[in-house]
């Protein structure tokens, strides 16, 4: 095998590998990229079992057919070294070679015909989705999907795909975030999606491509990138009954005064109080060492005054995610979760609960 190719080309692919690696254990193949050179054309791989991803590169040089596998982060090492210029690559007696002008590296490779195979597309439903409504709806649900929690198909979030709409849902069991779409004509089925596989989604796919998956994969392929993960085999909690029928108050507030007001009452502790009156909204720290607090004069047009404990960083996440100058909050009393609203993308949060 061999190739010659620019260094930011091959750069740039390389390093949209490496969350694709198995990162523990370097004598593992799947620590490796996979390299090969068929018809004038550079297929790369990398995959940990769980997650994969496959490029293809057209703009190469003095190609020679052939295949081989060298350690991802190594070889990235290696290339960042380098001059934007053109790089010669050739595997040689178990070795990868890779020489720019007067320099010379060599990388042990191991037995490419040993690489797992990424082949993830035989009978995968397609998901009729544009990719851009794809991404903004698992985009604005992100910040909620759990870490390490043990019931794992919470480190995940989940497609529920229903009738009428398409529901993303995340948890961290403090707050539900969900974003939907009309469903136009896709059938009916919910998987989870792991938070890993949904982070590099949003970095991977910026145009148009093909979304589709069966009971255990996802696979998200374009022309010159194809994607697959692992999906989280478990049973989504019924994120439905949390979501309330009814709510007593509900109206619209300004994103940026809330965002200014939240930042400034907690540059030292994220817990706040929020009191809400006819003519006010305060915002005070619940912070017992020190004091901070601020005030927007609104009205209100409410006939009691009620309040809300939270952690600053559940409403600071939605209000990033928010696409309009306003949102709207709906609740029922103090110390019950309540309800942040926005076009098509809703998250509601367990309140601290304070005593009376």
């Amino acid at each position: 095998m061999r190739f010659v190719i620019t260094k930011s080309i091959f750069e740039n692919v390389i390093a949209s590998m490496q969350p694709f690696l198995e990162k523990k254990d370097s004598s593992s193949i799947t620590s490796h990229i996979y390299l090969e050179i068929n018809n004038a054309k550079l297929i790369i791989k990398a995959t940990d079992y769980e997650i994969g991803l496959e490029s293809h590169i057209d703009n190469i040089l003095d190609t020679v057919d052939g295949k081989a596998t060298v350690n991802g982060s190594n070889l990235l090492g290696i290339i960042k070294r380098l001059k934007n210029e053109e790089i010669n690559i050739e595997a040689s007696n178990n070795n990868l070679i890779i020489k720019q002008n007067k320099s010379t590296f060599k990388l042990p490779t191991y037995d490419a015909n040993e690489f797992p195979s990424l082949n993830k597309s035989e009978n995968l439903k397609e998901l009729s989705m544009s990719t851009i409504n794809f991404i903004n709806s698992i985009r604005k649900i992100t910040p909620a999907i759990d870490n390490n929690n043990p019931k794992f198909e919470l480190n995940g979030a989940l497609l529920d795909i229903k009738s009428q709409k398409i529901n993303f849902v995340s948890t961290d069991t403090r707050r539900l975030a969900v974003s939907f779409l009309q469903n136009i004509n896709n059938d009916e089925a919910q998987f989870i999606i792991p938070k890993k596989a949904i982070i590099e989604i949003q970095k991977l796919f910026l145009d148009e491509a093909k979304i589709s998956y069966d009971d255990t994969n996802l696979v998200i392929s374009s022309e010159q990138t194809k994607f697959f993960t692992k999906l989280i085999n478990g049973k989504f909690p019924d994120y439905e009954r949390i979501i309330p029928a009814t709510l007593k108050y509900n109206f619209p507030l300004p994103k940026n005064m809330l965002v200014e007001s939240i930042k400034l009452v907690t540059s030292l502790f994220s817990n706040i109080k929020i009191t809400f009156n006819s003519k006010s909204i305060i915002f005070e720290s619940l912070d017992e060492d020190s004091e901070a607090k601020t005030q927007i004069d609104i009205d209100l047009n409410i006939d009691k005054e009620f309040y809300l404990a939270v952690n600053a960083k559940y409403l600071l996440d939605f209000l990033s995610m928010s696409n309009n100058e306003k949102i709207k909050i709906g609740f029922n009393e103090s110390n019950l979760p309540f309800l942040l609203e926005d076009d098509k993308f809703f998250t509601i949060v367990m309140p601290i609960v304070l005593e009376k």
